[in-house]
């Protein structure tokens, strides 16, 4: 624990300057921009299916954004899905004072027995005095795993599957202007725990949480701190974020095992921008995650891809690298095509490496890739991003809605 404290005090010292203004209020940096002169697809349906907009002043009072987007794409394991990507972003309070609280609902299904519910929220109660995050899924997920460590080849694979449920709530309080800090509780459910021949166990030389048929259940309380200057989550302005989670699961609460493990998350936006309302951002993201104990069941460990938001490791197979910690780290440029905001790119690399069987990271593993950014909702900023990403024997494609972060 000690460790990871002073980890975390060294990596977001650089990122941090703290803020004179009054607790109730946004930097400039912060202030939702004018997007009368943008144009989203909304718009454009409006004028194919010739449906009067709304006013400017309407437009600028609304209080909800809802973005929807029904795709097809390629699901960890293998094969492709159906999924149906919701977002709401909405404001409990003046806008001027209270960030866009959010919520994002992306089930999938492959017509077959594959498929999950995932919803996650994010909310800022008014004048951001309170930050409650949620995050519920119910999965049946399979997938690869290539046991432990960083130097195996791509071929050196086992299919898992099991079932999912995950159940994490935590609720923040402000101290001081952009600092938050609170507990919370998080559970995690595998159930059935199944492999191929030869079997997860044998095949990790692990022997916490693979035995075949098995349950694995963690149950657990957290301790959150959290530094957010962005008001937007969707598609962070410049800005700063940084978050701790501190976990502790406990027996006495249904685990499986006694262990802990720490989780730090380092962002930064710096806007290039030169004209008004013009997307010129590169946005840094770092995390290191590690777990403090040696009998942290096998799905519990630290997971390429499979971070709170699972958005790491673009052009990286989900699940492709685990161990006992797990460094992070990329860049990407963010850039608008269109002066209306409609078309935009980005180009992005990452880094990330995991302890081996000695607990030393010796492998770096890189990706890199582009994509395409169409606006969808200018109101809360969110854009289809089409992303393509390679690494080492791997490439593809994903569709979403928002930034990766």
């Amino acid at each position: 624990m000690e460790k990871g404290l002073l980890l975390f005090v060294f990596i977001i010292f650089p990122f941090i300057t703290y803020s004179q203004n009054a607790g109730n209020a946004l930097s400039e940096n912060n202030i939702v921009r004018d997007t009368s002169k943008q144009t989203d697809l909304i718009d454009i349906a409006k004028r194919i299916l010739k449906i009067q907009p709304k006013t400017i002043e309407e437009e600028r009072n609304k209080k909800v954004y809802f973005s929807i987007l029904p795709i097809s794409t390629e699901i960890p394991g293998g094969g492709n899905a159906l999924i149906t990507a919701t977002t709401a972003g909405f404001y409990l309070g003046d806008r001027d004072s209270t960030y866009l609280s959010s919520a994002t609902f992306t089930p999938y299904w492959n017509f077959k027995k594959r498929f999950g519910l995932p919803l996650r929220t994010n909310i800022w109660l008014k004048n951001n005095t309170w930050n409650i995050k949620g995050d519920t899924r119910f999965m049946v997920y399979p997938q690869y795993t290539w046991g432990l460590g960083g130097g195996q080849p791509a071929s050196d694979k086992v299919m898992i599957d099991y079932n999912y449920i995950r159940f994490y709530q935590s609720v923040l309080k402000r101290f001081k202007p952009y600092f938050y800090a609170g507990i919370g509780y998080s559970l995690d459910y595998f159930q059935n725990i199944r492999t191929d021949d030869p079997g997860l166990e044998k095949f990790t030389g692990y022997e916490y949480g693979t035995s075949e048929g098995s349950n694995s259940f963690s149950s657990g309380i957290t301790v959150n701190f959290l530094y957010d200057t962005r008001n937007n989550d969707f598609n962070p302005i410049p800005g700063s974020y940084a978050n701790l989670i501190y976990r502790v699961n406990p027996t006495f609460l249904g685990s499986n095992s006694t262990w802990r493990s720490v989780y730090i998350d380092v962002r930064k936006y710096i806007s290039l921008a030169t004209k008004p309302r013009q997307q010129n951002v590169v946005a840094i993201w770092s995390y290191f995650w590690t777990a403090l104990d040696n009998d942290v069941p096998y799905l519990n460990l630290p997971t390429i891809g499979m971070d709170p938001s699972n958005r790491s490791g673009r052009g990286i197979e989900q699940n492709r690298y685990r161990g006992k910690s797990l460094f992070y780290l990329e860049s990407e440029y963010r850039r608008d095509i269109t002066q209306n905001g409609l078309f935009g790119f980005v180009a992005f690399a990452s880094i990330n490496s995991v302890t081996e069987e000695n607990n030393k990271f010796e492998h770096i593993n890189p990706a890199l890739g582009a994509g395409l950014r169409i606006k969808f909702n200018k109101g809360s900023n969110t854009n289809v991003a089409i992303d393509y990403g390679l690494s080492k024997g791997y490439s593809g494609i994903s569709v979403s809605l928002g930034e990766a972060f």
